[in-house]
């Protein structure tokens, strides 16, 4: 069946929680601009081939229907469309339960308390994005929904769509997925699994992910799984596969050539005269492992006091749901942690740690990853974790070493250019640290080419093109 398209082309439709672009209010009217990075990118090589349009909650509450025709104007340059939520239905949704009940779960937290309201609110939401996507689907469309925020929304679209409407629906998990007994501890595990089965086609970062999403399936639903990379449910047979997500090297390199970033660089170089760089760039949230981090990094300082006034550790840690008490916690524990690092290990010629809470600019990120001699990543879970990625395509020059935590999805992939740790193990974590300060040249440049090579080869553009093709053959 060839998709409705009077030019030929195919006809998508993207679904996220929130849409990439930023609507603002200005003078009596609406602004929207594009954000920058992420499934953006990956996506724009399509535009050859696909229309598409992306569908999400714009941020902010539109209550008259007047502007939301206008935001829904400034939205349709991007060929963006808005699903609109009030204030408290979307703070339900997203922060009570895909943020305080979901995420924990789907990143080994135990411990985690289920309550009906939010559940019923993130119930809500799925519907009101179905509503929004299947009206504006046609006959052959392609429906890309993203993460766990939308995981009941491919079986109420497949609901609306009925036999007038065949779509293609592929569903993307951006988040680890657990084994069956974290899955199990969740009291409406089965309709979130069944919303899932609802699609052609699941993408999971890593083979871990995709077994513990088959294994579940088999164990909670009775699914037959005979059939490698299938899921026999009801009538419907649903192929799962892995997609490594990537990120676009060259933006980091372009940026690396502008005058502004080479000059900062220089700066850099000239402060940091005879010190070793250790960089951290993570969003402030417990997953990232940032408590074990600052112990691990203050036994490293512990173990080698010849190296005191020699190493420092950069670490910026970007602000995240800052309204959510365990995070605001997490921030006053972390201050705390770096205060007393500073006030145990500092002299008066230095400080061994520079702790930074906020989000930096793009081109000062880049000069961070270019004079970093190491970039360390700690996390307890994480679905892929991009910084990896970054580092790597800022490193040409340096070949700084990657030292990352086993329980880093991308840990799956760039074990053997990288120093491999487990993040609970303070000693462990520690010699990892001084294993890469003390590298020698040869095997530093090793490593680098082999991850060089990775990035390169699996980048973002790649990924949105074979979850694209592969979610085609499902017409």
């Amino acid at each position: 069946m060839a998709p409705d398209s009077s030019q030929g082309k195919r006809n998508l439709i993207i679904v996220s929680n929130r849409l990439p672009v930023s609507v603002k209010r200005t003078d009596g009217s609406y602004q929207s601009s594009l954000s920058s990075g992420g499934l953006v990118t990956s996506l724009s090589g399509l535009t050859k081939s696909t229309e598409f349009r992306w569908f999400g909650w714009p941020g902010l509450e539109v209550a008259e229907k007047k502007d939301r025709e206008l935001v829904a104007q400034s939205l349709d340059e991007h060929n963006a469309v808005a699903v609109f939520l009030d204030t408290n239905l979307a703070n339900e949704h997203y922060n009570k339960f895909s943020n305080s009940i979901l995420w924990p779960i789907l990143h080994y937290q135990s411990g985690v308390v289920y309550d009906d309201g939010p559940w019923q609110a993130y119930r809500r939401v799925n519907e009101l994005f179905a509503d929004a996507v299947a009206e504006a689907a046609t006959k052959g469309s392609l429906i890309w929904v993203h993460d766990y925020h939308l995981m009941l929304l491919p079986k109420l679209l497949r609901q609306r769509l009925n036999k007038e409407k065949p779509c293609a629906i592929g569903f993307s998990l951006h988040t680890p997925f657990p084994a069956g007994d974290f899955w199990r501890a969740l009291p409406v595990r089965n309709d979130l699994l069944e919303g899932m089965l609802a699609s052609d086609l699941i993408g999971f970062h890593t083979d871990e992910y995709k077994s513990n999403f088959i294994q579940t399936c088999a164990q909670v639903l009775g699914a037959r799984t005979e059939i490698p990379g299938r899921i026999q449910y009801k009538d419907r047979l649903v192929e799962t596969d892995k997609f490594i997500v990537g990120i676009d090297p060259q933006k980091f390199k372009d940026t690396l050539q502008k005058q502004e970033v080479q000059d900062r660089i220089k700066q850099l170089e000239e402060k940091y005269k005879g010190i070793t760089v250790i960089i951290g760039v993570d969003r402030l949230d417990y997953i990232k492992g940032l408590t074990q981090k600052l112990k691990g990094y203050d036994h490293f300082l512990d173990r080698h006091p010849e190296l005191r006034n020699k190493v420092v550790l950069i670490q910026v840690a970007v602000p995240s749901r800052e309204d959510v008490k365990e995070y605001q916690e997490l921030e006053t524990e972390l201050s705390t942690m770096a205060g007393k690092i500073n006030g145990k290990h500092s002299t008066p010629d230095g400080v061994p740690l520079l702790y930074m809470h906020r989000s930096v600019p793009f081109t000062e990120l880049t000069a961070l990853y270019s004079i970093a001699d190491a970039c360390l990543l700690t996390s307890t879970r994480d679905g892929m974790n991009l910084v990896s990625f970054e580092y790597v395509a800022c490193q040409e020059q340096r070949h700084g070493i990657l030292v990352l935590s086993e329980f880093a999805g991308a840990a799956s992939f760039m074990k053997e250019g990288s120093i491999s740790f487990h993040p609970a193990n303070t000693t462990e974590l520690a010699d990892a640290v001084y294993k890469a300060v003390t590298m020698g040249e040869d095997e530093k440049k090793k490593k680098y080419e082999y991850l060089r090579n990775f990035i390169e080869t699996n980048t973002s553009a790649r990924w949105g093109e074979t979850f694209i093709d592969r979610l085609s053959k499902h017409i």
